[in-house]
């Protein structure tokens, strides 16, 4: 249904969690690795220019090297525009705050975050370099220190320079430089 949807954009949020089914049977989350897998793999095909950003904890109690690295290795093949990373910390009233002990210590909770936090700069480095140079359609929210911003259909952060106050305007903008985190580029002609 959303593939047919003009006035939908083309974003989503699909927290995963964790890349280990281990780790998302004690979080009690319902599904396996593999059926999200699925999801992203049929979301992508009907949707192939989609933008899917997703959550990770690390440091779940008792979360071992190995299960890291199966959610590590899945960050690398779902390649997702964004990933929010969390550190696990016990928070009063959960289950998971009753019923486990936080076993990893903080220094290995501080290096797995570092490095999907590493590994997420390099994808979305590489997934927003294809932007360089095409024109955009970008729903102005605001300007802040002198440069404009807003966002696309597919959720990405655009700046760039304008005399005029344009907030809630739709303006195309020629992307001329690119981050992991954000698009800069030149006012093109309002639509």
């Amino acid at each position: 249904a959303m593939a047919s949807l003009d006035k939908v954009c083309e974003h989503l949020e699909l927290p995963i969690q964790s890349g280990d089914d281990d780790i998302l049977k004690a979080m009690r989350r319902g599904y396996t690795v593999e059926q999200y897998r699925k999801l992203i793999h049929a979301i992508r095909y009907h949707i192939p220019q989609i933008s899917l950003n997703t959550d990770i904890i690390v440091g779940f109690p008792g979360e071992t090297e190995e299960q890291f690295e199966h959610t590590y290795s899945l960050l690398e093949e779902m390649r997702f525009d964004v990933v929010h990373v969390a550190a696990y910390s016990p928070r009063p009233g959960t289950i998971a705050g009753r019923k486990y002990e936080d076993t990893v210590p903080p220094e290995v909770k501080r290096e797995r975050f570092n490095k999907i936090e590493q590994l997420q700069a390099n994808i979305a480095a590489e997934l927003n370099s294809a932007y360089r140079g095409k024109t955009v359609k970008v729903l102005v929210e605001g300007e802040k220190k002198g440069k404009w911003y807003g966002r696309t259909r597919s959720d990405k952060l655009v700046f760039f320079e304008n005399k005029d106050d344009c907030t809630g305007q739709l303006v195309k903008i020629r992307i001329e430089k690119t981050s992991p985190w954000a698009l800069q580029g030149k006012v093109g002609y309002n639509s």
